[in-house]
């Protein structure tokens, strides 16, 4: 009875683990600004949508293998609970690697989110594209404005 409870203890650790690590990619969805931008003068144009197009823009910081340890971990402890003897020992080996698999799927797809390709024709009648965060909806015929330092740019109202 003692063996059951320390592993029912130590499997929701695990699993309580994987969700505090997991929790880090959530998003409030309000606009973010980089610290670099912070008083610094931004060139701004306008300018009509001509195209909107969904993207999904990839995170390009590199993966920290943080998914793929808690789900080995998570996999090892779970698969350990099946069979007895060599059998609990094949499972729980099986369960890690499924588990660091899973978990560094999910580690990959939280580095994506859903932006936008819009094209605009600038007042000036030169014509550009920005690719930028979903966090506000445009179409064509919107008058917008860029925000601009030279190097990056964004699209807003």
């Amino acid at each position: 009875m003692q063996m059951i409870k320390s592993e029912r203890k130590t499997i929701t650790i695990a699993v309580l683990a994987l969700a505090a690590a997991l929790s880090g990619c959530a998003t409030t969805g309000e606009t973010m600004h980089p610290g670099e931008q912070v008083q610094r003068e931004q060139i701004v144009r306008t300018g009509v949508v001509e195209n909107v197009r969904e993207v999904q823009i990839e995170n390009t910081r590199p993966a920290t293998g943080a998914g793929g340890a808690i789900g080995a971990v998570v996999g090892g402890v779970v698969g350990s609970h099946v069979g007895q003897g060599r059998g609990s020992i094949v499972s729980s080996v099986i369960g890690a690697v499924l588990g660091g698999l899973a978990g560094h799927a999910v580690e990959q797809q939280s580095g994506r989110h859903a932006g936008l390709e819009i094209a605009i024709k600038l007042d000036d009648g030169r014509s550009i594209s920005i690719v930028q965060a979903a966090d506000e909806q445009f179409r064509p015929g919107d008058r917008v404005r860029i925000i601009s330092d030279g190097i990056t740019a964004r699209v807003t109202r």
